[in-house]
């Protein structure tokens, strides 16, 4: 009598996409808690009052907010997979795949939207910087948000450094005390490579000159002529971002709905 034994062996949970799907979420997770953590500790260094009284302000735009949308979305869709996945959890991962398409569908749809309506895209892109023009001073989050944009893209203003006008400590009315009046941040000013210490009063009264002089002391461009001009120049970079992130959301959803399938077809055998 033979002392073989044959074993039947049923359908099993494939553990390289099990732990790969863990790994892919653990660092989603990493970095969600990280945006939020930062978005929180700026939050309570501001305080919570003056930020609560600010979501009901739509005329200027906080980054705070962004980074801790972000990070909640992250980190809760991270923790979805990471757990779903190690748990061999099917309600987590259905979650997680789902709420993964949900944001590729919405993404998808906003390009195609933005292509189609493009004009009013640029038309409330206007209204938007305007909009953080006039609350410049207001914030210093948003303040250090638009002197990067200008000085990245070598821009001043909406459309141009008359857009400053928007502002109350900017503006050029003889009703205003400001020693800023009729000037320009500092963001604005063409950068002397000769200039070791950043002159952040470089602005100051550069409005009161003519145009053509003003060339000499501060971008006369808009930011969102220049915000255009960027994209062109860098279409295949910004398809490519866009691309890969499209990608690797496709990825983790059918690693996710393939492991729901491994654990039923398991399940199923029981």
């Amino acid at each position: 009598m033979s002392g073989k034994h044959h074993h039947y062996k049923g359908p099993e949970v494939s553990c390289c996409v099990k732990y790969f799907l863990f790994g892919f979420n653990i660092i989603f997770w990493l970095l969600g808690a990280s945006f939020l953590a930062i978005g929180l500790w700026a939050w309570a260094e501001k305080g919570v009052l003056s930020n609560i009284s600010s979501i009901t302000d739509l005329g200027g735009f906080d980054p705070v907010w962004l980074f801790m949308v972000v990070g909640a979305v992250m980190f809760i869709l991270g923790f979805a997979g990471c757990i779903g996945a190690l748990r061999e959890n099917t309600h987590l991962l259905k979650f997680f795949s789902v709420f993964l398409g949900l944001i590729f569908f919405l993404e998808l749809t906003a390009g195609i939207l933005a292509f189609v309506f493009k004009d009013w895209i640029k038309d409330q892109l206007n209204l938007f910087i305007n909009n953080n023009v006039k609350a410049y001073r207001d914030d210093i989050d948003l303040q250090n948000l638009i002197d990067f944009a200008q000085e990245y893209w070598s821009c001043c203003g909406a459309h141009g450094p008359n857009d400053w006008n928007l502002n109350i400590y900017f503006n050029c009315t003889d009703m205003n005390p400001s020693r800023e009046r009729c000037g320009v941040p500092f963001s604005c000013c063409v950068k002397d490579p000769a200039e070791d210490v950043l002159n952040t009063q470089c602005g100051y009264d550069v409005r009161l000159k003519m145009e053509l002089d003003q060339q000499s002391f501060i971008y006369t461009k808009g930011c969102v002529g220049q915000f255009e001009k960027w994209l062109q120049d860098n279409l295949i970079v910004v398809a490519g971002i866009f691309v890969g992130v499209a990608l690797l959301q496709i990825f983790g959803i059918c690693l996710a709905q393939n492991l729901v399938s491994d654990i039923k077809a398991v399940k199923a055998n029981w």
